[in-house]
């Protein structure tokens, strides 16, 4: 499989094709121990880089870090919220938290102002986060284009630890924007291994599967940061981990994206409005009701059962329910979206009642 540029992946079919191509491990082995916790129960987290370092700090009551970036230039969907769900997952986990607003890459690949950026990522995302249950306490957050002066001494000696042609074989061709965002890109996920933060730690990246190149160059940039000696100082730092999840699907099949408002529903959305949407998403249904009360339907290929699957079922009987009474062609497309719009109406209007005081709570952070 060739390699993916992680600014314009598009639809990823074959998770295991993944593991074998580019050196991921299968999650399995953990799956039995974290159980509780949906997204890997349900095989939603498929896949890790070196997850057994912080399995081995939680087992020996060590410091480790949880590192995450926010993309801000677009509306919070329920997409991002699987990614807010693993940050709040490892915080309970007792990870140190940081979260990186990647206004920076905002403004070179997607000429966001930062001012829009900003607002963006209050508004959108911190709001969101803490209505979720994300907590202040033990959480960093910062904005690539304002933070301290290490950070930016990290991203400037990663630049010597890695050529132009290997940036080349791993994104394609490179611009200047991309290649200032990549150096960004590793001193995020590096630096909370600066002495400034407490040293060298095991630090876990969540992320989905496209963003593996970043995963891959940081790992080797660590390992030659640990080779080297730069103004006569060490910079020693662990090559971090990484869990990867599958993509959420749009709600029109193909990919979930910002751009298109079709294809999602966002967590600030009226909830009338999301309703609307999932009566006209794509479901794994056939043409005809006769036709599907004989073959029965296909839900692996369905949007709504997916929204059910990642967030708004949590029993996992009543999925299975759902599930095998599709596929018997007992459950019929109309019934399986009122019961979907139901549970996501049901979630919004309670979320949302959380959005005005986590807003107050982004404002003083920021």
């Amino acid at each position: 499989m060739k390699d993916f540029d992680p600014w314009s992946v598009g639809e990823i079919k074959d998770y295991g094709k993944l593991i074998e191509d580019f050196g991921m491990e299968s999650f399995e082995a953990f799956r039995q121990r974290f159980d509780s916790f949906r997204y890997i129960r349900r095989g939603i987290i498929f896949g890790h880089r070196d997850f057994g370092k912080i399995v081995e700090a939680l087992d020996k009551g060590k410091p480790f870090a949880m590192m995450t970036g926010l993309m801000p230039s677009g509306r919070f969907h329920m997409g991002h919220k699987m990614v807010a769900d693993e940050i709040i997952w490892f915080q309970q986990m007792g990870a140190e938290t940081y979260i990186c607003a990647a206004d920076m890459e905002s403004y070179l690949m997607r000429d966001v102002s930062f001012e829009d950026a900003r607002k963006t990522a209050l508004t959108e995302y911190l709001s969101n986060y803490f209505a979720l249950g994300l907590k202040k306490r033990g959480m960093r957050f910062w904005f690539q284009s304002d933070y301290v002066p290490e950070y930016y001494k990290l991203r400037d000696i990663s630049s010597k630890r890695v050529t132009l042609n290997e940036l080349q074989s791993i994104y394609g061709d490179m611009t200047t924007g991309k290649l200032v965002s990549v150096l960004s890109q590793v001193a995020d996920i590096l630096h909370p291994q600066l002495e400034l933060f407490g040293g060298p730690k095991p630090v876990v990246v969540p992320v989905g599967a496209d963003q593996d190149p970043h995963i891959r160059l940081t790992r080797d940039i660590a390992s030659r940061l640990n080779a080297k000696r730069d103004s006569g100082r060490d910079m020693k730092c662990i090559p971090p981990s990484a869990t990867y999840h599958k993509f959420m699907s749009g709600l029109q099949g193909g990919k979930m994206s910002s751009s298109d408002p079709k294809s999602y529903v966002a967590l600030s959305e009226e909830p009338k409005s999301a309703r609307k949407k999932i009566m006209s998403a794509m479901t794994g249904g056939r043409t005809t009701v006769e036709d599907q009360k004989e073959r029965g339907g296909e839900p692996e290929k369905c949007m709504v059962y997916e929204l059910l699957l990642y967030h708004l079922m949590d029993d996992d009987l009543e999925l299975s329910r759902v599930y095998h009474e599709c596929r018997e062609g007992k459950l019929l497309c109309g019934e399986c979206k009122g019961i979907c719009a139901e549970l996501l109406e049901r979630f919004l209007l309670k979320h949302q009642k959380k959005l005005p005081s986590a807003r107050k709570k982004a404002e003083k952070l920021l």
